[in-house]
Formats: C-alpha cells, structure tokens, sequence
C-alpha cells in the first residue's frame, strides 16, 4: 500500500469518529515560508505535511485536490497538489521556483486576504473551505482583521503552530472578539515529525464539526447563497 493510501486510511478513521464521512469540503494549505522555516523545507518535513493534509482533502473534497499558498513577507498562491503529483513537490513548486520569494521575515495578512478571495470572491461554492495554517511562531496581531472579516464566510481557520517559538497570537485566538462565529481554532505541535498520523488528524479536525454545527444553525451557507443569486 502506498504511503498516500496509508495516510487516507487514517484521516478516513478519523473523519468517521468526528461523523465527518459525508461532509464535502475545499481543503486549502497556508505554508509559513519565512526563515526560521528553512531547515524544515529542505529536510523534507513540509512534504511530508503536504502530504499528510492532501490526505484530507481526498477525503473532503470532490476533485481532491489540495490548493495551496506560501508566505513570508510576500506570498504566493500555487498550483493544487492531488494524489497524482505530490511525490516531490516541494522541491519543485517551492523550493526551485524562482518566482517564488522564500526565507524573508513573516506577514499573514495579505496571503489570509487571498485565501479569502479565492473561496468567496473568485470561486464561490456552497461547500465550506478548511484551511490548514502552518506558522513556526510570531504570527502577526493583524491577522485579526481577516479573521473577523471572514467570520460570515463559509470558511474556517485551523492554525498549526510548529517548532517552540511564540505563539501568543493565535493562543488568544479564542478571545478575539467582533466575530458574526467562531470560525479559528489553534493548536502547537512541538515536533510535526514526532505525532502520529492519526492524533494529528484528531486535533486538526478536532473544532471543525462544532464550526459546522452552528454554521448551519445560523443558515451561514444559505444566506451566503442567497446573496451570490
């Protein structure tokens, strides 16, 4: 069995745990690019996380796909990754891509706007989007804005932190107040590498569900739709 098939089968087991088995979603994957992420891209651990969520994602979503973004201080939103040609792609879209600015200083908010855009401005759907936020520490306090300004989309945050830096930010990410829902959960990793497979997908999909559950309750995704008639 392939290392993708293997990696299916745990989110699989996870997803029917959280009764998320007949839940269609976008997966999308913000990747934290800056510095202090360099020795991470080039030992191979980012492939191994796109790996692992593009699991999720052939999971959720109808096509499989796993759209993705890289950031520093710039960003950039790059060609989706499915079960056909993620072997190697980090190296190729990211690490070689000379258009691509890597290894600067970190700025969340403009890459948050574009996520934005793409789900509700450019690709509208009645199907909510998961976004998985990878950030090795220092996240911006401005990411407040796009936060609260998407708390009326169909569009939840998990931010991962990785590594021992600072997370002060997204630990208050519970506090931040001014939302139409709770659309953002944190959690720390320590060691991306060190957790299994199964108590990753576990805490990744650990607030969806509740997300989910009063989205519809608030009739999020049919007032949304209403609007794009």
């Amino acid at each position: 069995m392939s290392s993708i098939s293997l990696l299916k089968k745990s989110a699989g087991i996870v997803l029917e745990k959280k009764n998320l088995t007949n839940v269609t979603a976008r997966v999308g994957l913000v990747l934290d690019i800056s510095g202090s992420m360099r020795k991470l891209y080039k030992n191979g651990t980012v492939q191994r996380v796109v790996e692992r969520i593009l699991a999720v994602a052939s999971q959720f979503d109808d096509d499989g796909a796993l759209d993705v973004w890289v950031y520093d201080n710039e960003f950039s939103r790059l060609k989706p990754v499915t079960e056909h040609d993620f072997e190697g792609y980090v190296d190729q879209y990211i690490l070689n891509n000379d258009l691509i600015h890597k290894f600067g200083r970190n700025d969340e908010p403009p890459v948050m706007e574009d996520v934005i855009q793409k789900y509700t401005s450019e690709d509208p759907s009645k199907d909510p989007a998961f976004i998985v936020f990878i950030n090795d520490g220092g996240c911006k306090r401005t990411i407040k804005k796009p936060v609260v300004s998407s708390s009326d989309k169909p569009l939840f945050w998990q931010f991962v932190g990785i590594g021992d830096s600072n997370f002060e930010v997204l630990e208050k990410l519970d506090e931040m107040d001014g939302r139409y829902i709770d659309n953002a959960n944190f959690f720390h990793i320590k060691d991306v590498e060190a957790i299994s497979d199964n108590e990753l997908y576990d805490l990744l999909l650990n607030e969806f569900p509740d997300w989910l559950k009063e989205a519809r309750e608030k009739m999020l995704f049919d007032r949304l739709a209403k609007r794009r008639i």
